[in-house]
């Protein structure tokens, strides 16, 4: 039987404020075997642990995260944390792995859905200081990425994540193309489109299957 892995989605925002290190630190004392985070661009290439591209849904601050240098983002106070920054990769990393747990990583691209430039050999620099490249499943929606990390190598896995339009508009034969075309190992969906007769497919193809059920 195919091993199913528990992640603590945005650090289990459901419980605490999503993406912060508070959630981090509650959710890796629970015995789900992942962390689950995203990560944007600073304006000087810091990788920073935020869902949004901007500021104003989880935190006291507004604008675009690529706007503000780390230095500028450590002044910012996440919503619910008692005066916390936004985290950086390199902590959660390191929280990370001092619990001996994997790290589900998605990589966010900009406002406009662009990819940031050289936002994955940043993720692969702070995992690799931290020795957590091998204990990360990196993810993306934007195919470029994801085939970028695949290439990059030594990540415990790569996952291509479709939204349900998208999935719905290609289908399963679609999605496993596009899957293999940027050498992706895993296909994330939302739980909701998954089924038996999707599950199936994608294993036959020997794709892993990733869900998700939290809302922005």
């Amino acid at each position: 039987m195919p091993r199913t892995d528990i992640a603590s989605h945005r650090g289990g925002a459901f419980l605490w404020p999503e993406n912060s290190a508070l959630a981090f630190r509650q959710a890796l004392a629970l015995p789900a075997e992942q962390l689950e985070l995203d990560v944007h661009l600073s304006a000087d290439g810091a990788v920073v642990v935020i869902h949004d591209a901007t500021l104003d849904r989880t935190t006291d601050s507004t604008g675009p995260v690529r706007a503000r240098s780390l230095a500028k983002l450590r002044q910012v106070r996440v919503k619910g944390t008692a005066g916390e920054p936004p985290p950086t990769l390199a902590e959660a990393a390191a929280l990370t792995r001092d619990a001996g747990r994997l790290l589900r990583l998605e990589v966010k691209a900009d406002a406009e859905g662009r990819p940031y430039p050289g936002i994955v050999p940043a993720c692969l620099a702070v995992l690799d200081a931290a020795g957590m490249r091998g204990r990360t499943v990196a993810m993306s929606f934007q195919p470029s990425t994801t085939a970028e990390l695949a290439a990059a190598g030594g990540l415990l896995r790569t996952v291509l994540l479709l939204e349900a339009k998208p999935w719905r508009g290609m289908g399963l034969r679609g999605a496993i193309a596009l899957g293999r075309s940027c050498d992706a190992a895993e296909i994330g969906l939302p739980v909701g489109e998954l089924d038996a007769a999707a599950v199936a497919g994608f294993r036959a193809a020997g794709l892993g299957i990733g869900a998700w059920g939290a809302r922005s």
